[in-house]
């Protein structure tokens, strides 16, 4: 048996018998989330728990004073950056900002795939972040809501880093990036579907990580998972794909797209600029 089939065979081994080493939360994230779900949290509490992580301070801040945010005013405070995202996106804002944190490695080549996995991962984020916005407009009293896609959106790949912590251990497998990446394609989706499970996250996260690339999977209204399938295609994750224009013609009957050519347009690249400033 090969490496590659021998990798593959081990991590559906490990998949199947629920042994396969899975991420932990970031542990800023964790505490940043209890406090969230403590029912006598207030500002000021909240802004204690951020202000322990200085690196974590700094991206709020620089989150509460973008664009993003739709305010002008410059705040210079934890406290009031804290104040003006408020406790309701706090949770998946600052989760998804400590997501970061466990894209490294000491190993140099699987550094240069983490650093690459973040990167698209960043990409595919600013776009479904974006068209968010736009869609929010049109229907403010929908389900759907802009800190849940932040963080969906940010962790919809989480399932990439078990495999390559796996593949670590079998370096001969990176002689063939291409069954890595298959590898990745195969399996990240039950992974991340793991990760988000073991994490507690709700459902509409577990769905996201493990059906985003799963064009079968389909809502007849708009969802999360298809603001980060649009986001695929744009940044050309999603490959070989023949039916691109028929995908992204099904986004604009859903209403989440203005049109196709909306993707080319200065007001959603503009957007877009928006949103990787705060995000990037």
């Amino acid at each position: 048996m090969s490496t590659e089939n021998a990798l593959l065979t081990i991590l559906i081994e490990k998949i199947n018998n629920d042994t396969i080493t899975l991420p932990t939360l970031p542990e800023v994230a964790v505490k940043i989330r209890r406090a969230a779900d403590d029912p006598d949290i207030n500002l000021t509490r909240m802004a204690d728990v951020i202000a322990q992580d200085p690196a974590l301070s700094a991206r709020m801040m620089k989150v509460a004073n973008s664009a993003f945010m739709g305010r002008s005013v410059k705040v210079e405070t934890i406290n009031q950056a804290v104040t003006r995202i408020g406790l309701r996106q706090i949770k998946n804002i600052a989760t998804a900002m400590a997501m970061e944190q466990l894209f490294v490695s000491k190993n140099t080549l699987i550094k240069s795939y983490l650093t690459k996995a973040w990167q698209k991962t960043v990409e595919i984020s600013t776009v479904a972040i974006a068209l968010m916005k736009l869609y929010l407009k049109e229907n403010r009293h929908g389900a759907l809501n802009l800190d849940t896609i932040t963080l969906a959106a940010l962790v919809h790949n989480i399932g990439v880093l078990p495999i390559l912590t796996e593949a670590e251990r079998h370096e001969d497998v990176f002689a063939n990036p291409q069954f890595l990446g298959q590898a990745i394609q195969k399996l990240s989706g039950r992974i991340g579907s793991s990760i988000m499970k073991a994490w507690d996250f709700t459902p509409d996260f577990v769905e996201v990580a493990e059906k985003w690339s799963d064009f079968n999977f389909q809502y007849e209204k708009a969802a999360y998972v298809d603001f980060v399938r649009i986001g695929a295609l744009v940044t050309g994750v999603l490959k070989n794909i023949e039916n691109k224009e028929a995908l992204l013609q099904g986004y604009v009957d859903k209403g989440i797209l203005p049109s196709i050519d909306y993707l080319e347009s200065d007001e959603f690249l503009a957007q877009l600029e928006e949103v990787k400033a705060a995000f990037a």
